[in-house]
């Protein structure tokens, strides 16, 4: 088959790769028929992420069917429509059980296109498919489904919940890309007096406002004026860091109030000063965190509900053997206006299982 193979930094191509094949009795093999790029993939092409090794097949949201089901695997059958969650869960360890899947340790966590090959692929081998899989109801469409395996529950799960937004706050967000959009919309459904947005782009202000934002800043014209005319000067009761370097982190420190939360979502790549000299005093929570994907089932249903606007996301459509092309776009986004770039389309012939390979 064909994947999507990071080589080191600024390095990848889509080229030939050895079809996956059931290792444990517990995965499956899913063909993939759509697929999205995050913004944590072309933190990994530039180099943030040293964990993924060269060689290794990018991707971590998909949606296709299962084409294999190891004999442990007992909720998933060949045929069935699925999406393939952005992490993987054992079900066994202290966090699974908690529902903390992306602390998972006993084998998973953020693991594919991290730890092993991902799913810009042709196929893709999902470890514990089980809870790893979730089966697609009729009313989703793929293209709203693989939107569903990364940026809605990480934004509604990193921003939403872990800022505790509630009736009536004043949320404001930095960073107007996919997470920070879907923080705008999943932030809606707790009904707060306002949402505030900041970023560079009038492009992605103006998707915002379309989301409901109710006010938007331009980050170079000090948001934190307008969150302070808008508040009273009070400030933000919660601020969403989408971005993931130090000055949006500390602007967001900067704009919450006394006793308000900071939710960082964005992907460090370099290290961010904690103004702890000024904090200290402010009752400030600040919240940090990778994705669990225990939302999945309700954004699913939410979803099938039209309750959410994945649509609306999707800027940009590709086949995919046009990954090269779709990475340029989406990393000039800028320039291309591209918001999220899905890749889809029949692959060229069937997966011919491998039964046992070596351990990655």
């Amino acid at each position: 088959m064909k994947g999507y193979v990071f080589h080191g930094p600024g390095q990848a191509a889509w080229e030939e790769v050895p079809d996956p094949g059931v290792r444990e009795p517990t995965d499956a093999v899913v063909r993939v028929d759509t697929v999205t790029i995050c913004g944590t993939d072309l933190h990994i092409l530039g180099g943030d992420v040293p964990e993924v090794r060269p060689g290794t097949v990018l991707g971590h949201e998909a949606v296709g069917e299962v084409v294999e089901a190891g004999p442990e695997a007992r909720t998933v059958r060949p045929g069935e429509r699925v999406l393939v969650s952005c992490v993987t869960a054992c079900g066994r360890c202290r966090y699974c059980r908690e529902g903390v899947y992306g602390q998972c340790l006993g084998g998973g966590g953020w693991i594919l296109g991290h730890l092993i090959d991902g799913t810009q692929a042709q196929y893709v081998r999902v470890p514990f498919a089980d809870l790893s899989l979730h089966p697609l109801p009729a009313a989703v469409t793929d293209t709203e489904a693989v939107l569903l395996a990364d940026i809605f529950p990480t934004a509604y799960e990193v921003g939403v919940l872990n800022g505790r937004v509630r009736p009536g706050d004043t949320v404001v967000v930095v960073g107007a890309g996919p997470v920070g959009l879907a923080v705008v919309a999943t932030a809606r459904l707790f009904a707060p007096e306002r949402v505030i947005v900041a970023d560079l782009s009038p492009a992605r202000l103006e998707a915002a406002r379309k989301l409901g934002a109710e006010a938007v800043a331009d980050a170079r014209e000090d948001p934190g004026q307008l969150v302070a005319d808008l508040t009273g000067g009070l400030g933000a009761d919660v601020a969403v860091e989408a971005v993931g370097v130090p000055e949006t982190f500390e602007m967001c420190t900067r704009m919450v109030r006394p006793g308000g939360h900071v939710a960082n979502v964005g992907v460090h790549g370099r290290p961010a000063t904690l103004h702890l000299e000024e904090l200290w005093i402010k009752d400030v929570t600040i919240t940090t965190g990778l994705v669990d994907t225990s939302s999945t089932p309700t954004l699913l249903r939410m979803t099938a509900a039209g309750r959410l606007p994945a649509a609306q996301f999707v800027t940009h459509t590709f086949p995919l053997d046009r990954m090269e092309e779709a990475y340029d776009v989406f990393a000039h986004a800028a320039e291309t206006g591209a918001l999220k770039v899905v890749l889809g389309g029949p692959p060229p012939r069937e997966v011919v299982p491998v039964p046992t390979a070596a351990a990655d």
